[in-house]
């Protein structure tokens, strides 16, 4: 028997039943998809939800982790200001982002977060850079 119980990772993003919902509405209409948390341009800081294929992830493009599924990418300095911080990516009434999947359907995504707290820091799922991952 092990002498300490194995803890499965914090995770770094996490989502709402309803954003969860919207996310399997959306991998039926789209097939693969991906998220990658918009820098502030155009569309704010909203995470955008694109098609595999319609988006080309940055190899030094930090990869979160998934939400059900689905995975979660932002740039490597966003990172830096992310980094101490749990994503909650959840759903409001609204228009979604000009090319993110959502738009039309009178709802869009929203990043919600919270500062981790200290006794959380050692057990934070790790992160990959997308160029890893390839």
């Amino acid at each position: 028997m092990a002498d300490h119980l194995a803890i499965d990772p914090i995770p770094r993003v996490t989502a709402t039943p309803a954003a969860i919902s919207l996310l399997r509405t959306l991998r039926r209409d789209y097939g693969d998809i991906l998220f990658h948390q918009s820098g502030g341009c155009c569309d704010g800081s909203s995470p955008m939800c694109f098609q595999k294929g319609d988006y080309i992830v940055g190899d030094a493009d930090i990869r979160l982790g998934e939400i059900d599924g689905v995975p979660f990418f932002m740039t490597a300095s966003q990172f830096g200001y992310w980094q101490h911080t749990q994503l909650i990516i959840d759903v409001v009434p609204g228009r979604g982002g000009m090319f993110s999947l959502e738009n039309g359907r009178e709802v869009r995504f929203l990043t919600r977060s919270r500062l981790f707290e200290d006794s959380e820091l050692d057990d934070l799922a790790p992160i990959h850079t997308a160029g890893e991952m390839a």
